[in-house]
């Protein structure tokens, strides 16, 4: 088979790299054990910000936090003490968070995850001790939540995945020395090894904004790459197990909705329909490590809508993030630095099947479903009509000594008489504290959906890094063949078929000393690349220089480069042409003020026009952009998060376009549990003599209620409408759409959402 044609060479590399991992050995690890507890604690426990109780003395103490920004290894300006202890049950933390001056706390209620800008205290837990994965549960002084998963490594899924969602307890409160946190996460909500002694991983940070402090125990340093090889291990629970975990989670999704009908008889057509869906999501875990997910018609609708994104004059396609309950749970086991899965390819299944699990230092993974998707809303001439693509994806690594990893995935789509089939092959290595790689090497076969010649591609994906709290780099090469194709992934200008090159992104942090600046940092960003026939097609040069201070950040920047576009890119061109274009930016931040936070960037210089008149070639063009955010707190129960993006593209020939988005959200808390949203978002696009776009001009007004008892048990109701700029007319006996210069009602909905957990 082509998949294993490259074999001999990958593992020739793995050997070369495990090597001088080996040499590497980590510094003493800080250990706490904490106790069995009969009861759980209360904050009454702790009354007078200290341990008031013999359940609360019996609690393990961690405390002396230490500062990773601003001042990385400095003593934490505020005392934090942090108490832990366990049941058969749960696994309990208790925060003191003590201030000097707790009138400058920022505390409010918020809807659940809605919590920037606010103070918080945070745990994290790897609980297969594996420093490659862990859960983080974060809570504001008033108790309201935000949880995520935290990934080690390159993929898309690396850093914090906030999509994951845990049902815990907390509750918080403020004092005149602080404030007071409990956190309970019931051990049935975590997987962790079938093991009579559970040895795990633990960190506790605080998270002050007003001060733009993070402090952490055990100190996390910005001078070592990683975060959870910084991790204190974590013993002393024993004989626990998540019991019996199984959930099922049925829904039920009522609309009516009035909008166009584009494939009504006599032409475009506004008409009404109401829409009823029920579906079943179930979990189940077993040998506490492995998870189960199956769903029958998943719950796919979305009630939270994405953020805008400037889509006009983009040349590559925009990355939404997965949001949909069925994909979240160990979602990182499909994750690898080639985005191979992005699961909202998958659009419209009718069911599917997931498994997730590890076996000492294994991994394994697997998802099986249709996708209705491609056969839908198509003409009964065409074959593929009601034609549904059946999805398999596969999994599997081994976790070798520190963080380093081996793995494969391998994607298989099949639609009618074709396929895309993926196999990968990835691993993980670290040198030493600072210095890590990442390779992965992939291959594709697909046979077209109509019959045709097979495609054949490979793709070879190798970066290095280097992290410190001075000098920071990152060097990519990623080489594509012009057959490769991944129709379960996401390839932006660095993953495209047909592309060969490198990135490479450099910066220095300075630290001065007894100055009001934290750190200021001058960078460099440089990219080449060319095809497979050794044409260059893109280049690009990058300096920029960042200015770090206690509650603002400034950042100055350039960008010199050069595009080249192809027959391939453009049709109309007979030959490549390229283009030349640059501008200079700025951006600012600043969270001074406990109401109000904005965020404001500039862009000026030229551009290179991917929209222009038809029967005419791209050219550059003058170019600005302006991106405004800004979040009010007026008073602690109401949010307000107000953004603004503008774009223009002039040029001597006259005006090209001009883009402008504006969003406003308004977001009132009755109580942790139920909250009122408002959303209204306009976006225009002026159109100019220079291009093809047409004027386009669209206003939508959000409406909805939430009552929120946790992630899976939950009633949304809701009202959406939407205007834009056409009207209807008769045309010879016939309807079309036209362009109009005045906004009219294009479509509207009400829709009713309710979702509960079972869990026996």
């Amino acid at each position: 088979m082509r998949f294993i044609r490259f074999m001999p060479g990958l593992l020739l590399s793995v050997l070369a790299l495990v090597a001088p991992a080996a040499a590497f050995a980590a510094d003493a690890v800080p250990t706490i054990s904490i106790p069995q507890i009969s009861q759980a604690p209360e904050l009454s426990d702790f009354a007078g910000m200290t341990p008031a109780t013999a359940l609360a003395r019996q609690m393990s103490k961690m405390e002396n936090f230490v500062q990773r920004e601003p001042t990385d290894g400095a003593p934490a300006s505020q005392r934090t003490e942090v108490y832990l202890g366990y049941d058969e049950r749960s696994l309990y933390a208790v925060f003191l968070a003590f201030d000097s001056d707790p009138s400058q706390i920022r505390a409010n209620l918020a809807s659940r995850e809605n919590i920037s800008g606010d103070d918080t205290v945070e745990l994290t837990i790897d609980t297969f001790n594996d420093q490659r994965t862990a859960y983080t549960f974060r809570v504001t002084p008033l108790g309201v939540q935000w949880d995520a998963r935290w990934t080690e490594g390159f993929s898309n899924r690396a850093g914090f995945d906030t999509t994951w969602e845990a049902v815990w307890d907390s509750e918080g409160e403020v004092n005149d020395q602080g404030y007071i946190v409990r956190i309970a996460v019931p051990l049935r909500g975590l997987r962790f090894p079938d093991a009579q002694d559970q040895v795990w991983r633990v960190q506790a940070s605080r998270q002050i904004p007003r001060l733009s402090e993070e402090s952490f125990w055990p100190p996390y340093s910005n001078a070592v790459d990683g975060r959870l090889n910084q991790t204190a291990l974590l013993t002393g629970i024993r004989n626990v197990s998540p019991g019996s975990n199984t959930q099922i989670i049925p829904f039920v999704f009522a609309r009516d909705v009035e909008a166009i009908n584009p494939r009504a008889p006599g032409g475009p057509l506004m008409e009404s329909d109401k829409e009823y869906d029920l579906g079943v999501d179930a979990k189940f875990v077993f040998n506490d490590a492995w998870v189960l997910d199956l769903t029958l018609n998943p719950d796919f609708s979305q009630v939270e809508s994405d953020e805008p994104q400037v889509t006009v004059n983009e040349r590559f396609e925009v990355q939404y993030p997965e949001r949909r309950p069925f994909f979240v749970e160990n979602a990182d086991f499909f994750a690898t630095d080639s985005i191979l899965l992005f699961t909202r390819r998958i659009v419209d299944p009718e069911g599917g099947m997931r498994l997730t699990g590890r076996a000492g230092q294994w991994g394994f993974g697997t998802i099986l479903m249709n996708d209705e998707a491609p056969g839908l809303n198509r003409a009964d001439t065409d074959p593929l009509k009601g034609e549904k693509a059946n999805i398999g994806v596969f999994r599997a690594y081994r976790d070798l000594q520190g963080q380093d990893r081996i793995g494969m995935l391998f994607t298989d789509r099949e639609l009618a008489d074709g396929y895309n089939r993926v196999l990968s092959v990835d691993g993980k290595f670290r040198f030493n504290e600072n210095w890590v790689t990442n390779l992965e090497f992939i291959n594709s076969d697909t046979e077209p959906t109509f019959g045709g010649a097979e495609l054949s591609g490979m793709q070879r994906n190798v970066r290095i890094d280097r992290v410190g709290r001075g000098f920071n780099t990152h060097f990519h090469i990623v080489d594509t063949d012009a057959d490769f194709r991944a129709q379960l992934g996401f390839q932006n200008r660095f993953f495209k078929s047909d592309i060969s090159g490198i990135h490479w992104r450099s910066d220095y942090q300075i630290y001065p000393e007894n100055s009001n600046l934290n750190n200021w940092a001058p960078g460099m960003m440089f990219v080449y690349q060319d095809d497979k026939d050794g044409t260059k097609v893109y280049s690009e040069v990058s300096p920029s220089i960042n200015w770090a201070y206690a509650t603002s950040r400034i950042t100055l920047g350039a960008q010199d480069i050069t595009e080249v576009l192809r027959p391939i890119d453009f049709p109309g061109l007979v030959r490549p042409v390229g283009y030349s274009y640059d501008n200079v930016n700025a951006r600012y931040r600043n969270t001074a003020l406990s109401s109000l936070t904005f965020d404001v960037s500039f862009r000026t210089g030229t551009a290179l026009n991917l929209v222009p008149r038809r029967g005419t070639l791209p050219f550059v063009a003058d170019t600005q952009r302006f991106d405004v955010s800004l979040l009010w707190r007026p008073i602690e129960r109401l949010r307000v998060d107000n953004s603004f993006v503008t774009t223009e593209l002039d040029s001597s020939r006259g005006k090209v376009f001009s883009n402008e988005i504006f969003r406003s959200s308004w977001n009132y808390q009755f109580t942790r549990e139920m909250s009122l949203r408002f959303i209204t978002q306009y976006e225009k696009t002026d159109a100019g003599p220079n291009t093809r776009l047409i004027d386009d001009e669209n206003l939508n007004f959000d409406i909805l209620l939430r009552y929120v008892i946790n992630p899976w048990s939950a009633l949304y109701v809701g009202y959406n409408t939407n205007q834009s700029n056409f009207d209807i007319i008769e045309v010879e006996d016939e309807r079309e759409v036209v362009v109009t210069n005045d906004l009219k009602r294009d479509g509207d909905q009400i829709f009713v959402k309710f979702s509960y957990m079972f869990q026996p």
